[in-house]
């Protein structure tokens, strides 16, 4: 007898990606996808256009389903659940007043941290609540209700009350990850008047079933998705490179982090998932790909032709301002350029900054757990390439593990539909994915060029 086919999404800052998955051993049967609008600001009706194109013909097919979603971006409903302003996404840096003046009002970093796990930075969804209600006062009145993507896209699933997660509910900033419960009082704070919040949904419970007998499961942050389908462990660190950049780990104990290096999320399986996080990642690459007039391979072959170090050049990918250090208003900072810089030096130095900024999140991050990185995992669309492969392990210090290329949030999103199909107390066993170890001797002198570059500009955003 055939198994069950369960479906997993992921409705990110790009596209929706659509697995179909067998339930009890996680091959994938199909996959689909659909384009999001470009921006930091989009309509979120988009997204279920996406959701409906991504999923034709793959929906019927599943027993079960859950959405994946980028994190903390705000949706706001008007009391007929219509959008009252383009939902305002993660990497939107606009509100990084509106996060200095919250944290203040919590009185300071550290109370910050112990009131919702995190420091709050532009990304969170309640400085983007702030922010409408200071900027768009309008639209803020007519707020009725406040969903995260992941959650509006479900509802347009079921057509039922709105539902979310620990996980993704924990980037809000109106989350409590020692209670595990809503501050309701921290959104009203936030926006100037109470809002309807979704209803939270315990790891592998049911969250709703369609009219056909379709179960829901309750969805997750993009990041949780991807630990769940990696199987993440304590002493995994996942280092994902994509649209961000994340450093993240599993840990048993909450974490409240007031420096704000590490966020202390919760997960998608009831422990934590602290995590450090840089807005400039594969598009680190991207604008080195159209200033060279290469593609992604190109460049990373003419980063291999360069020496370690680039001789002497030095990149501070801070492009679009930075979440991790919080430097909002940065932007990026070249150094060491002469008139004998090459082509070559300059692909080798984007390849370098990228590593060594995520190479600082992970120190970050490791410090903060006190469990030291066993396994480092590389993971994102930016993490195929020979010249991440070849540098990677020197930069990070570590050796590093990188699994075939696959959707891992939406197959996270399959695992957890898997879940609470099954009902039983554990997300099913899986087999891992195939994966290529690569090592190389650590280049300490590019860290520490890196570092001065990053510390001497310290004070310039």
């Amino acid at each position: 007898m055939a198994s069950d086919l369960v479906l997993g999404v992921d409705s990110s800052t790009q596209s929706t990606k659509a697995v179909l998955v067998d339930a009890a051993t996680g091959e994938v049967v199909a996959q689909q996808s659909a384009k999001h609008p470009a921006g930091t600001a989009v309509d979120p009706r988009a997204w279920l256009e996406a959701f409906d194109r991504a999923t034709d013909g793959l929906l019927p097919r599943a027993s079960a389903v859950a959405i994946g979603g980028q994190q903390h971006g705000m949706v706001a409903l008007d009391a007929h659940g219509e959008p009252v302003h383009d939902a305002i996404l993660w990497n939107d840096t606009r509100s990084a007043r509106e996060a200095r003046d919250l944290i203040d009002e919590l009185g300071g970093p550290d109370a910050c941290a112990e009131a919702v796990g995190s420091v709050l930075v532009a990304s969170f969804t309640s400085t983007k609540l702030r922010w409408l209600r200071d900027h768009e006062p309008d639209a803020a009145k007519r707020t009725h209700e406040v969903l995260l993507p992941h959650d509006y896209v479900s509802r347009h699933v079921t057509g039922g009350e709105a539902f979310t997660d620990r996980g993704d509910a924990s980037g809000t900033g109106y989350f409590s990850t020692a209670d595990d419960d809503w501050r309701p009082d921290l959104a009203e704070s936030a926006l100037g008047h109470a809002v309807s919040l979704p209803r939270i949904v315990a790891p592998a419970e049911v969250a709703d079933r369609t009219s056909s007998g379709l179960v829901v499961a309750a969805g997750t942050g993009d990041n949780m998705a991807a630990a769940l389908a990696l199987d993440v462990q304590p002493g995994d660190v996942v280092v994902s490179i994509g649209t961000s950049g994340v450093a993240s780990s599993i840990s048993d104990t909450r974490i409240a982090d007031g420096s704000g290096s590490v966020t202390g999320f919760a997960d998608a399986t009831g422990r934590f998932l602290p995590m450090a996080t840089t807005m400039n990642a594969a598009r680190i690459l991207d604008l080195q790909c159209r200033l060279l007039g290469v593609d992604h391979d190109e460049l990373g072959l003419l980063a291999l032709m360069a020496p370690s170090g680039a001789n002497g050049v030095t990149l501070l990918p801070y492009y679009d301002g930075e979440r991790t250090p919080n430097r909002p208003d940065a932007t990026g900072t070249w150094s060491g350029l002469t008139s004998s810089t090459t082509r070559e030096d300059i692909a080798r130095a984007a390849f370098e900054a990228l590593l060594c900024s995520l190479a600082d999140g992970v120190e970050l991050l490791t410090g903060m757990t006190g469990v030291p990185a066993q396994r480092i995992l590389l993971v994102g669309g930016a993490a195929g390439n020979p010249a991440v492969h070849a540098l990677a392990p020197a930069l990070l210090g570590a050796p590093v593990t990188v699994p075939a290329p696959g959707e891992y949030v939406a197959l996270g999103a399959a695992r957890q539909a898997a879940w609470a199909l099954s009902g039983s107390a554990e997300p099913p066993t899986w087999a891992a994915a195939i994966a290529e170890t690569h090592t190389a001797e650590p280049t300490p002198l590019v860290r520490e060029a890196y570092a001065r570059l990053r510390d001497r500009t310290a004070d310039w955003a």
